[in-house]
């Protein structure tokens, strides 16, 4: 398939015009024309690159590109290795980031409520609210985080109901969306960072607060659209996943 094409495709199925993002999202290093094999991944680290390069894939994509807003615009130091590395490979890089979070489809966030088998979801602003048909556990929610994303979590439940019934998700760095929950009468939150306050919101609201790491919470937007791009348009694709435990 031809990159731009598969450009054009993503962007259309993302609808990622739709987005006042961080960063630029689409083809944000070119490579050879046509496209047939794909590595997908959370981030396009060096370790990604590598490994890409290893397979022989004509392009990665990633949920966390280059290119952020505010960040330094020099291309020196671990930046021109990476994109020296991509150049010199022939390797397209395509990245999309609030697109995949927040797709009604393939979103990381909706991808979370089905993982842990939240139903009736629908989404809210920057969140996807959780109104479960029958009361849970604060506890078994836990379990179930853990077990499914298989990294550390973090329990904030101080002053909290021991049964949850609305839940409030956000992948990545939302945490600061927990009073956006609340507002909209959630008793618990999800969602991959803890900042300072959080623990503050969590307590004086009695809202529980589950952090589960920016990278475990966001491998599986990128994950599903890497499949939908096999199944669609007969593409090779490999979802690799890089340890972070951040």
């Amino acid at each position: 398939m031809n990159n731009f094409a598969l450009e054009q495709y993503l962007n259309q199925y993302l609808n990622s015009q739709d987005f006042q993002d961080y960063t630029v999202n689409g083809l944000q290093v070119q490579g050879k024309e046509q496209v047939q094999k794909i590595v997908t991944g959370v981030t396009a680290s060096q370790e990604l690159i590598d490994y890409a390069i290893a397979v022989k894939a004509d392009a990665i994509l990633v949920h966390h590109g280059y290119f952020w807003k505010g960040s330094d615009p020099r291309i020196t130091g671990y930046h021109y290795q990476r994109i020296k590395k991509l150049i010199s490979h022939d390797i397209n890089l395509y990245a999309y980031h609030l697109p995949v979070d927040y797709h009604p489809e393939i979103g990381n966030n909706v991808a979370l409520a089905h993982l842990f088998n939240l139903d009736n979801h629908v989404i809210s602003g920057n969140i996807v609210i959780c109104e479960l048909s029958k009361p849970i556990k604060a506890s078994d929610l836990y379990q179930t985080i853990s077990q499914v994303l298989q990294v550390p979590i973090l329990h904030v439940s101080k002053n909290c109901p021991e049964y949850i019934t609305k839940v409030g998700i956000c992948s990545g760095g939302g945490q600061n969306f927990i009073d956006q929950a609340f507002a909209k009468g959630c008793d618990a939150y999800i969602s991959g960072e803890i900042s300072e306050q959080t623990y503050h919101s969590a307590v004086e609201q009695g809202i529980h607060y589950f952090q589960c790491t920016h990278h475990a919470s966001e491998r599986y937007g990128i994950k599903l659209l890497g499949e939908k791009l096999a199944k669609e348009l007969n593409l090779e694709v490999e979802f690799k996943d890089m340890h972070n435990p951040a």
